[in-house]
């Protein structure tokens, strides 16, 4: 009986210590494309969770992590598809369109945010070829006016998008032939808030001269560079720029960027963990 009893208390040591090792283990999902896996894996060691090889840069991947306070294992997936991880993980870093568009504020939920001032601002593209084109420069025009940067003052004061417009226009460009352009009809592929809200501005701009934007909203980041690769749409707003510079390189793809609008910060948020201490305190 003395040894029956021996080997159960023995084997219920093992369990626990197994437990214990289990529940010391941090998942973390995060996005799984280029730049956003780096971009995830920068603010992770910003914060000194992780410590990256010192040439990653913002290409990083989880196979450049060199060390970690905590025990932690990466999750990742497609990041539209990261929020709904969020119940599953202890923790998950979410782009904030995608964060927003889940009712999650990274300047009111985030457990880390991102700094505002980073080289993750969110541009207008069009094909190379159309670039310099009137029609361009008055899309320009319209998504760099005063009224997109009183509207993301009005509606993400908390910082939790922050636009990047040095030089507001009116929302019209004095080069540009407007006559010539009324009638005309240009889309735009746009994801979700701010994006879409922002584009919706521009369509009004763009239509007291008689300039037809048709806005059409897309809910994943590579979608709106087909469209404009194949000519299926004028232009996209919704990446950022490390993450349109890596398109093109990967894919082959001749997409401008023409003009950076805002800067939306990447935050950490609390899923079966609240405490972010238990990444970053030995």
């Amino acid at each position: 009986m003395k040894k029956i009893l021996s080997l159960v208390l023995a084997l219920a040591l093992v369990l626990t210590a197994v437990g214990a090792a289990v529940a010391d283990t941090y998942k973390i999902a995060i996005p799984n494309d280029a730049t956003n896996e780096g971009r995830a894996l920068l603010l992770l060691q910003s914060i000194g969770a992780i410590t990256l090889k010192e040439d990653a840069g913002i290409t990083a991947t989880d196979k450049d992590v060199t060390s970690s306070v905590a025990d932690v294992e990466f999750v990742l997936a497609e990041a539209a598809n990261v929020p709904n991880l969020l119940q599953d993980v202890d923790f998950a870093i979410i782009n904030n369109n995608y964060a927003l568009d889940n009712g999650l504020n990274p300047a009111v939920d985030g457990l880390a945010i991102e700094s505002a001032d980073s080289p993750y601002a969110n541009v207008l593209c069009v094909k190379e070829d159309n670039k310099d084109s009137d029609l361009t420069k008055a899309l320009i025009a319209a998504f760099t006016s005063q009224q997109v940067v009183d509207y993301i003052a009005a509606n993400y004061a908390d910082g939790s998008v922050v636009a990047v417009i040095e030089n507001p226009t009116d929302g019209y460009d004095a080069d540009v032939d407007y006559d010539a352009l009324n009638g005309q009809s240009v889309s735009v592929a746009v994801t979700p808030v701010p994006h879409e809200p922002i584009a919706d501005i521009a369509k009004e701009i763009l239509a007291a001269k008689g300039i037809t934007l048709d806005v059409i909203e897309v809910t994943d980041y590579v979608t709106p560079n087909d469209f404009v690769e194949a000519g299926d749409v004028y232009a996209n707003f919704f990446a950022h720029i490390p993450y349109q510079e890596n398109f093109n390189e990967e894919n082959g793809t001749h997409i401008a960027i023409v003009a950076p609008i805002h800067v939306e910060p990447m935050a950490i948020y609390g899923g079966q963990t609240a405490d972010l201490n238990v990444l970053i305190a030995k």
